[in-house]
């Protein structure tokens, strides 16, 4: 076995002079929890910010979920929030349904699943998890945030306009997004979505570059590449993914904005409006589909790898066992992240492309499975035969497993184009990545929220609400997105307003009802999660310094870590992050793992070779150390 060392001296000496300097510095409110420059406030900021926008684009959801299960509801209840949008026939204003649509989904992926997810576990785990006072660069990571926050008050203003907030659906597609006078939704909403997206995409590259140099280069000593925790390997991952997948998606708004605002043809050519012909000539649609979902297929996996990274780390703690092929898993998030970049045109069945393309994207699509298999066999075998404790946070985790597995079995079905073109417009899609994608994330986002609540908060969430919220979540999820499928198969359509007209799909008027009631419920369970992350925030039990007996490096420091994360020394790290149901561990003063922190010589009770073998090159270097010092 290769001996993998890292001494990182420089970064010793400037984590300490860090620290010290803001040891005595006396911080403001403004400096302390505004404009602040800690990785853990940031990553609080982006928490709040997260959980609000879900709750937003949630309540979105359930107001275009009631317009589709119960047609004819007189919603005159919601005029004093919705206003005009309220018809005054009690219905739903048809423009603003397709509203709620985009907005709904730009705010679920983006500023949710995204900023909420990412922004949070990444700013808070990486110096914790590696050994490190902060991030590389606070203000960047500061600059990261407020950029977001910007760009949330631009998209949540939006929603107010006359005219409505952008209409395009979450995917703004051209000739609609690209003419001002094309609908209502297409005016001043469409250009302050795209502004906002704008200052969105600066703000996930501020923080992808911060954490990829972050990882890199300040990793105390002995943090190899592979003692990495899982979580770490996914976050670097997804930053990387993202830095290059973002700016083309930053290119695409650019040049819908100047088709929009400067005359230009892009995307446009031979349009005709009213009867009248447009000068536009030149441009392609399809042109601005290539773009945006080269980088919407590795969004997929942006959103996806940081849930799979906390889930990976969740259900090795409380399985009480090693993750199992840690190798194979890193790998596994290297193919992903690799293959996120040459599958883009799946989401491009049917636009005509020639059948030759669209069966090399076939093949890669269906290679994509191979991996995320690997991930999922592998918390399978993780989990069997462990001495699982069924905490809130590993309840989430094996529900994300079954839903990454139930999501993606449906993903190889809408990978055949041929079946895909039958599928590509109905609910079998909304299905498939709302379970895949939607739930999956969401999911490893609450699972991370109750693991890490203690060290965010210094408390303890209540457990028994806990299950409460995920039973209901699980089930009801299910419930919602299941049925979906069926309907799919038989041609039900999405994004249409309304099925009453149609003979064909007024059979289905009892499955849609049933599906929005079980929305419905699912939102409401939500309230259970939001009063106990509250409540624990001010009223919750004091929680011990490692709660979950979880040997990563966050767990050695203080129950609230200050500025600089360690009272003293950073702890320099000899082993992996998975020894967990270690023989006679429990001489060593624990009880059946070994933190990252103790050295393999001090743990002579070990009958794996390597880890003699290891544990005998640690006696020698210490042996030079203090040779050399003498």
């Amino acid at each position: 076995m290769a001996i993998e060392t890292h001494t990182n001296v420089s970064h010793d000496v400037h984590g300490h002079a860090h620290h010290d300097g803001h040891h005595h510095h006396k911080e403001t409110f403004i400096t302390k929890y505004i404009f602040s420059e800690d990785h853990k406030m940031i990553a609080k900021q982006f928490l709040i910010s997260g959980l609000i926008w879900a709750f937003i684009g949630g309540a979105m959801s359930i107001i275009f979920r009631l317009q589709l299960g119960f047609p004819d509801m007189n919603l005159s209840f919601l005029r004093p929030i919705l206003g005009g949008w309220i018809l005054e026939t009690g219905k739903l204003d048809p423009e603003f349904y397709l509203a709620l649509v985009t907005m709904h989904g730009t705010i679920m992926v983006f500023f949710v699943l995204t900023a909420g997810l990412s922004g949070t576990f990444s700013n808070f785990l990486i110096p914790l998890q590696i050994g490190a006072r902060d991030m590389a660069s606070g203000f960047m990571n500061m600059l990261s945030y407020w950029f977001f926050f910007v760009a949330s008050l631009i998209m949540f203003f939006s929603i107010f306009l006359e005219t409505g907030p952008a209409s395009g659906g979450w995917v703004v597609y051209p000739p609609l997004s690209a003419l001002p006078q094309a609908m209502p939704g297409s005016g001043l909403g469409m250009t302050m979505w795209l502004v906002s997206m704008a200052l969105f995409i600066v703000s996930s590259l501020l923080g992808g570059i911060n954490y990829i140099t972050t990882v890199i280069n300040m990793r105390t000593r002995g943090m190899s590449f592979s003692r990495l925790p899982l979580t770490i390997w996914a976050f670097f991952l997804t930053a990387i993914i993202g830095l290059l997948s973002f700016p083309v998606l930053f290119a695409a708004a650019l040049l819908l904005i100047f088709d929009r605002s400067f005359g230009t043809s892009f995307y446009l050519s031979e349009i005709y409006i009213d009867g009248q012909a447009l000068p536009n000539m030149g441009g392609s649609p399809i042109l601005y589909q290539h773009l945006f979902w080269f980088l919407g297929h590795p969004e997929v996996y942006i959103v996806l790898l940081p849930a799979l990274g906390i889930t990976s780390e969740i259900i090795a703690t409380n399985a009480r066992k090693p993750i199992f092929g840690y190798r194979a898993m890193v790998m596994s998030m290297v193919a992903i992240g690799i293959l996120s970049f040459i599958v883009w045109a799946h989401h491009m069945f049917v636009t005509g492309m020639n059948p030759f393309l669209g069966s090399i994207f076939m093949f890669l699509t269906l290679i994509i499975a191979v991996p995320s298999a690997v991930k999922a066999f592998n918390y399978i075998t993780t989990l069997w035969r462990g001495n699982i404790i069924f905490t809130p946070a590993m309840l989430f985790s094996i529900g994300l497993v079954s839903v990454f597995i139930s999501g993606g079995v449906t993903g190889i079905v809408l990978g055949n184009n041929a079946l895909d073109i039958q599928l590509h417009d109905t609910y079998f899609v909304v299905a498939h990545f709302h379970i895949v994608m939607g739930s999956a994330s969401f999911f490893g986002f609450m699972a991370g929220v109750y693991h890490w609540f203690p060290k965010m908060f210094g408390r303890m969430m209540d457990p028994n609400l806990g299950y409460l919220h995920f039973w209901l979540t699980f089930i009801g999820i299910y419930m919602v997105f299941f049925p979906m499928h069926y309907i799919g198969i038989a041609g039900f359509p999405r994004r249409y307003y309304s099925f009453t007209s149609f003979d064909a799909f007024k059979i289905f008027s009892d499955l849609n009802m049933f599906i929005s009631a079980a929305a419905i419920i699912t939102f409401a369970a939500q309230s259970i999660f939001a009063f106990n992350f509250i409540y624990s925030i001010f009223k919750g039990k004091k929680a011990p310094e490692n709660p979950w007996l979880s040997n990563t490096l966050e767990w050695t420091t203080p129950r609230l870590p200050g500025h600089g994360n360690w009272e003293g020394d950073i702890p320099t790290v000899h082993r992996w992050a998975y020894d967990y149901s270690k023989p006679n561990a429990d001489k060593d003063g624990f009880d059946d793992f070994i933190p990252q922190y103790v050295p393999l010589s001090k743990t002579p009770h070990s009958n794996l070779p390597h880890e003699q073998e290891l544990a005998k090159f640690e006696q020698e270097e210490e042996q030079s150390n203090v040779n050399a010092q003498h």
